[in-house]
């Protein structure tokens, strides 16, 4: 199990990266990693960090520390973080699932359902389908038109990987003019099977102060 937590949160603007902000009076970070780590089958899980937090981690996240949690210094994009995590993690995990620490309420069903794929030698990711009307537009603001929203999904983590596939897939996108925005859209380019499993609004990823709110709404209805 990775979780990616390295990135700073440009979009969230403050000082404390999002991923530390409190969230029903614990880090958003906590929260993320809370049904992995008690998960039966999540043997070991990697925590991808800023270096300089994993030379000198939070108070909370220090205890946690230990055979089963380690943290490991992310690189400069998320590609480079989740390849330091598979790095790390145990030859004897044959299945990795990949998370985004922003996103603090991954659903049980989709960890199960996830690693139930992979042990078939699937990808699998949760998804929601779209439901608003898609604009394109110029650098300007002016809309170029509409795109159909048939068939289009928004991808969420956690995402699951065969070990060996995931291995292969970051070792094959190693160019550098490719910008991958998650795991599974590596594991495509390699003829993957990707399987979608039914995703939830509760997943969000926590972008923007909204985003924020709307996980305190959720806490409090849990």
């Amino acid at each position: 199990m990775i979780v990616v937590a390295a990135g700073r949160g440009q979009r969230m603007g403050g000082e404390v990266p999002k991923q530390y902000l409190p969230l029903a009076g614990h880090p958003v970070l906590l929260h993320a990693i809370r049904p992995f780590v008690s998960h039966p089958e999540v043997a070991h899980v990697v925590l991808v960090l800023p270096a300089e937090d994993v030379a000198n981690p939070p108070e909370w996240l220090a205890g946690l520390v230990g055979d089963s949690l380690a943290l490991v210094a992310g690189g400069a994009a998320r590609v480079d973080s989740v390849r330091a995590g598979l790095a790390v993690m145990p030859t004897s995990c044959s299945v990795v699932l990949v998370h985004d620490g922003a996103r603090p309420f991954p659903p049980r069903d989709a960890i199960d359902g996830g690693i139930a794929a992979a042990r078939l030698g699937h990808v699998a990711l949760p998804a929601v389908p779209l439901a608003e009307t898609l604009k394109r537009a110029d650098d300007f603001g002016r809309v170029l038109g509409t795109v159909p929203r048939a068939g289009l999904w928004r991808a969420q983590t956690p995402q699951a990987f065969p070990r060996g596939l995931l291995e292969r897939a970051h070792a094959a996108a190693a160019a550098p003019e490719l910008v991958p925005t998650d795991d599974a859209m590596l594991a495509e380019m390699l003829g993957a099977v990707v399987e979608l499993l039914p995703g939830t609004a509760r997943n969000l990823k926590i972008t923007t102060r909204d985003d924020l709110e709307f996980a305190e709404w959720i806490v409090q209805r849990q």
